[in-house]
């Protein structure tokens, strides 16, 4: 059988993707939840994993590139017999393969609950692919495994220099700095006896004077909202208010893993119950009342960028379920 791997949607604003870099070449083995393209959204870099065992047969897309949301960007066949047949089929495109589907242990899987993810995201169909988030400005790329590993191993991924493709940090990384496997050449940077010195984050390069630097695919996400946002017709409304029953229950449940962020989040879920209409957005056709009540809160990430994870129906779910999933969405962030 022959599977087609298109572009995965990776979030609700997202409509293309760039093909930053691929993992795996044309004609390479691929196990189940091995990363096959590392994609760039307008949220971050996202590793693509597979869900079954194959051949990548042929790249469509290749590095670099740009691919609308749901078109092919390679194909994968189950045997290599199928190889020939699926690179003829990427030629001609006369047949339409199955979509891929992919699993991600750190990942949102769109198929398994919405709610699970930490954006409002409107499309319902299966995820073909679940992407873990990675960046190369200044911060190590880490496969899934390995960042798992290294929370039960203990180990510090600051201190490890990834053997992967591109610098990535492998499982196999993360077992050497712990001792439980023989190090592969490249080595990483520390061992069990020996106290190594954290990696400096790399600068942000500056631009060569009168230079032009195209867009990202994010800046390209946060001009387009910016210049939606000017459109709309808005007005600001300001009250001094006293937060003394607040501050009274924030200190009651503090001690059972709630935050204020959770406790925020909770109050103003509440307040759009008792007042739909603040729940509410202007359209060219008139006001759109909302069906659900999502509340999205502003995450600031290490390189400078934001993430807005969203605490879905924060009005129907109870104040500590409402902090576990906060700190849940947050971490994933």
């Amino acid at each position: 059988m022959i599977y087609e791997v298109f572009m995965p949607a990776l979030s609700s604003t997202m409509t293309e993707g760039k093909i930053v870099s691929w993992v795996k070449s044309a004609g390479d083995k691929i196990e189940k939840g091995e990363t096959v393209v590392i994609v760039e959204s307008d949220k971050a870099d996202m590793d693509v994993e597979s869900f079954y065992e194959g051949y990548l047969a042929t790249i469509v897309v290749e590095a670099g590139g740009v691919a609308p949301v749901g078109e092919a960007i390679a194909l994968i066949a189950e045997t290599e017999a199928e190889i020939e047949t699926a690179v003829q089929q990427a030629s001609s495109k006369e047949s339409t393969p199955q979509p891929i589907a992919a699993t991600s242990s750190t990942a949102t899987v769109l198929e398994k609950s919405e709610s699970d993810s930490s954006t409002a995201s409107p499309q319902t169909a299966a995820a073909p692919l679940a992407p873990t988030v990675s960046r190369s400005n200044g911060r190590a790329i880490v496969s899934p495994r390995a960042r798992k590993l290294a929370k039960e191993l203990k180990v510090d991924l600051r201190i490890l220099q990834g053997s992967g493709p591109h610098g990535r940090i492998v499982a196999e990384d993360v077992q050497a700095a712990a001792g439980t496997i023989k190090p592969s050449p490249p080595a990483v940077s520390v061992t069990p006896t020996a106290k190594v010195a954290p990696v400096p984050t790399k600068a942000i390069p500056l631009a060569t004077p009168g230079e032009v630097v195209p867009l990202n695919t994010l800046q390209n996400a946060v001009v387009r909202n910016m210049v939606a946002s000017l459109e709309v017709p808005t007005y600001r409304v300001g009250y001094t208010i006293t937060t003394d029953n607040l501050d009274k229950l924030y200190k009651q449940i503090k001690s059972k893993g709630v935050t204020m962020t959770a406790l925020l989040g909770k109050a103003v879920a509440v307040i759009l119950q008792k007042h739909p209409e603040i729940n509410a957005r202007y359209t060219d056709q008139g006001i759109q009342y909302n069906s659900a009540i999502n509340i999205a809160v502003a995450v600031a990430m290490p390189d400078g960028g934001l993430i807005t994870p969203v605490l879905q129906n924060a009005d129907a779910v109870d104040i500590y379920s409402l902090s576990r999933s906060w700190k849940s969405l947050v971490e994933r962030a």
